[in-house]
């Protein structure tokens, strides 16, 4: 005799619970856009990559904010947040974190570095050597880190956003295939248009607006 087989029931995906999802994802979108002004597509994928647990690279020339996004996102979501200037000095430790010699009890000491966090910027990526940026694959894969053989699990979520400057590539280290294929997304935020700069300007002077000249 043949039982039946039940199948596992499983939520319905409902208008209601999509609706509120987007409501919700609006309303980070708003908030985060308090700090980056007039780039609200870019904001989408960032915010398409959180969701989909995915890392992100941000490539684009200095001074256009990708640093201020990515910690926008860590406040506005609750995540903790940890950056990482990349050097040609930087060694995988001062990433990973390492076993450190505690004179007073006479043993060996794991001491956690920056990767053990909700929410890490990789600034300038492409500046340090390949072993180091070697330190991350695991990480970004696996969420784990491996120091000396053992093996420690990093917070949940862990996102990585990184950055590079595409224009001067003098005394960096291309990003090879493998970690390039950690990445979920690649995004530019490129320059503000006049009106969106004009915005930035009011918004950050406390309530300046141009004069009618014509110009704006």
């Amino acid at each position: 005799m043949t039982l039946p087989v039940t199948p596992t029931s499983t939520p319905p995906v409902t208008a209601l619970s999509l609706t509120e999802a987007a409501r919700v994802c609006g309303a980070i979108l708003d908030e985060v856009e308090r700090a980056i002004v007039g780039k609200r597509s870019v904001l989408e994928l960032a915010l398409l990559g959180v969701l989909g647990g995915g890392h992100v690279l941000l490539e684009d020339v200095p001074g256009v904010g990708k640093t201020l996004m990515a910690r926008s996102f860590a406040t506005v979501l609750g995540l903790d947040f940890r950056r990482v200037q990349f050097t040609p000095d930087l060694l995988p430790s001062d990433v990973t974190g390492a076993n450190v010699y505690n004179q007073r009890d006479a043993v060996f000491e794991f001491r956690p570095g920056p990767i053990f966090t909700n929410l890490l910027l990789a600034d300038e990526i492409n500046r340090t050597p390949p072993k180091t940026q070697a330190a991350l694959l695991e990480a970004m894969a696996e969420q784990q880190v491996t120091v000396e053989g053992d093996t420690r699990r990093l917070p949940a979520p862990f996102l990585v956003i990184a950055t590079d400057n595409p224009i001067e590539y003098e005394g960096t280290y291309p990003l090879p295939e493998a970690q390039l294929d950690r990445f979920l997304l690649r995004a530019r935020l490129g320059y503000l248009p006049a009106e969106s700069e004009v915005d930035l300007l009011a918004r950050r002077d406390g309530g300046w607006t141009p004069p009618s000249c014509g110009r704006w």
